[in-house]
Order: C-alpha cells, then structure tokens, then sequence
C-alpha cells in the first residue's frame, strides 16, 4: 500500500483504481498500453497515458497523451413549434471567459454530465433542474466526441417539444451546486442567427441549431402552419435563479 488518493485508498469522492482505466484497451492492434499515471483528481480526472503506436508504415513508436476524464453527458434543444420557439440557458463559463471570450456569459443548450444515469434520464433531470420544464417525447440526434484531442466525453444529443404548459418551475440549476443560469425564450429564428453571426460560439448549441434548421422541427418540410405564416415566438427571456457544468 502506498497510500495515494485515488489508486490504492480513496479520495475525497470514495474512488480507487483510477490509474486502471485503459490498461485494458486491446481493441486496436496498432495500440499497446504500457503505463497509465494519474497526474491530477479533483471532480474530474487527468490521466498521462503511455502507449505504443503502429504507424502507417508499419513502424511502431511510443507516445504519450494527457486525457481529461469528466464522464459523458447529454444536450437537450426544447422546441415548441406551434410558436416558433426554442429554450436556451445563459451561464458564465470561466475556460471561455479566460480564452478571450468577453464576459463569459455563454449561450447555450441545456445539458449535464450523466452521472449514474442513462442518456434519457439525465437529459430529463438536467432539463428539470437548469429549465423548469417537462419534456415531450425525447429525439435522439446525434452522439460526439466535442474535444476527441484531450477530453474522453461523448455527448448524447437530443431533441424534444415543450408547451408553455410544460414550464413548471423557474429552473436556473442547483445553488447548493454553484450554479446560476438564466433561462431564455426566444424566437428561433433569432437563436439561429445568433449561431450565424457569433453571439451563440457553443459547439453544441450550434450543433443542435443547424440540425433543427436542416432536418428538425424547423425545417422547411416540417415548419407548423403558425411557424411558416410568421407567428413566431415573442416571448421575453425569463430569468431563473440558480448553470450547471455541463
């Protein structure tokens, strides 16, 4: 026993064994782990990965990659297509704020990590929380890997339709989770051209923009007749109290 935090005694979140993940990779034969150190754990986990690669050509080397671990997550776009309108978040992201963003205060879909729940569940609770809404009927999108350079997490997308009915509560996250969100309403049209001209920059919420424009609720074969005659949502950003990282 040599007493580190996280391999062979638990650290302050209960883990132990986090320098085994990967050791048992052997789906690729072009890939042979030699050594897995954890160098850093705190909510997340930073791993330095040593490996042996096949090249092209056939000539091994050896190679060594950092991988962020912070598990996978969901992303959820909340449509309601009778009025033209779509749910987003506002939170202050301080990586964005730091890498020349101007305020930090990023637009974005709603989503969360996982957890210990499925996709579905996660997506539903994360929703609950950061929204104040009940979802319809959830449409799987897309699955990704938004950072695949460093970052482990895949991201399940998702969309699904919501009512002003549907709205329950203020949303804006968990304070006792330093979260802070401020829910918004608004025209899709305008969330859309917010994506175009740079005032959305989350990959994810761009992501989910496009498809709702291209193959989703919004586009041209499936706009509802009060979407197409122009009747689109007016409604003013609502402010919640309380973002969570997603």
């Amino acid at each position: 026993m040599t007493g580190r935090a996280g391999v062979d005694t638990p650290d302050h979140r209960g883990r132990t064994g986090l320098h085994l993940a990967g050791r048992e990779l052997d789906r690729n034969p072009g890939v042979r782990i030699r050594d897995v150190e954890l160098t850093s754990q705190g909510w997340h986990v930073l791993r330095r990965t040593t490996f042996d690669y096949r090249r092209r050509d056939g000539r091994w080397e050896t190679q060594q990659r950092e991988t962020y671990d912070r598990g996978n997550g969901a992303v959820v776009l909340p449509y309601d297509s009778e009025r033209g309108c779509v749910l987003l978040t506002r939170q202050f992201r301080y990586p964005a704020y730091v890498n020349d963003h101007p305020d930090g205060m990023l637009v974005e879909a709603a989503a969360g990590l996982l957890d210990a729940d499925d996709p579905h569940t996660a997506i539903r609770r994360e929703s609950a929380e950061e929204l104040g809404v009940v979802l319809g009927p959830l449409t799987p999108v897309l699955d990704a890997y938004m950072s695949p350079g460093s970052v482990t997490e895949r991201l399940h997308f998702f969309a699904a339709p919501y009512t002003p009915a549907d709205r329950t509560g203020a949303g804006g996250g968990l304070e006792e989770d330093g979260e802070d969100i401020e829910v918004l309403e608004m025209p899709f049209t305008d969330a859309l051209a917010m994506a175009h001209d740079g005032r959305i920059t989350d990959g994810k919420t761009i992501l989910l923009l496009q498809w709702a424009a291209l193959y989703g609720p919004f586009s041209p074969q499936r706009k509802s007749p009060a979407f197409a005659a122009g009747e689109e949502c007016r409604t003013s950003p609502v402010r919640g109290a309380g973002p969570g990282p997603a």
